[in-house]
């Protein structure tokens, strides 16, 4: 079996474990791909702020992917060196859309550097920072973002992205990471996929000499577009039914295993 030339990896659920913790044995796979001159990137709905704590994890190793595509990441320099954000026009739209279909819905934005929130949003525990402060609706929508997360009093997730897809997705791209009444909200066309897709071409790789892991729908667009893919054990139930190839959970280090056998050293 010839080796990758990249390794694409969703973190959360994926690499990530329960405890929130990545173990040695994945920093030690992830070293394992750079020795052998391959590409690793990690592809995440995470925004740059979240990723120190998995930047030093992973020794500052590869690029990353945020905001499930919106913006690109340097894991060495901790810089952002690419976006793709929604444009005004576009979040204006959703937001009038969903706020009068879907009554409940609460509104947060994602810039990279912070979350800003409307009135009646409901913040997460991922949120602790957030200054807790709402922002009027009208400047929720005043400039690009890199995401729109709308979260529901009661439907799950899988519910309520059907609901959001049919609402408004000719306009922007839905997804859902955690299954917990919230959908992330992209600029239409912008997904793990179509940015991993645009710095592998920069780099010179195709889709067939890319492997990806993922688990959860937000990852089905990359997934689908690498030429082999793998599902964790735990992943979501269309996640596993879409991939070539089932590794073990993100708590038994499913991804470093797979990562071995496809590097031999």
């Amino acid at each position: 079996m010839t080796p990758p030339r990249a390794v694409a990896t969703d973190l959360d659920g994926t690499v990530v474990r329960s405890d929130y913790t990545v173990s040695e044995r994945t920093v030690a796979a992830f070293a394992r791909v750079e020795r052998a001159g391959a590409m690793l990137v990690l592809v995440t709905g995470r925004p740059p702020r979240w990723m120190g704590s998995v930047a030093d994890a992973v020794a500052h190793r590869g690029l990353a992917i945020c905001a499930n595509g919106a913006i690109v990441y340097d894991m060495h320099t901790e810089q952002v060196v690419d976006t793709h954000l929604i444009p005004v026009d576009a979040l204006r739209t959703t937001v009038g859309v969903l706020g009068e279909a879907l009554p409940g819905v609460g509104f947060a934005v994602e810039h990279g550097d912070g979350l800003i929130y409307a009135d009646g949003f409901e913040l997460s525990f991922w949120d602790s920072r957030t200054p807790r402060v709402p922002t009027p609706i009208e400047e929720l929508v005043s400039r690009p973002a890199a995401k729109l997360l709308a979260r529901h009093p009661e439907l799950q997730a899988d519910a309520l992205l059907a609901e959001v897809r049919a609402l408004v997705g000719e306009v922007v791209l839905p997804t859902h990471s955690n299954g917990d009444r919230l959908i992330e909200i992209s600029a239409l066309g912008v997904s793990k996929a179509s940015t991993l897709a645009e710095l592998c071409a920069r780099h010179g790789i195709d889709a067939a000499d890319v492997v990806a892991f993922g688990d959860m729908p937000n990852d089905l667009p990359m997934l689908a577009w690498a030429g082999r893919s793998y599902a964790v054990a735990n992943a979501h139930p269309d996640v596993l039914a879409a991939v070539h190839h089932k590794a073990a959970a993100n708590d038994e280090d499913g991804v470093a295993r797979a990562i071995e056998e496809l590097f031999p050293e």
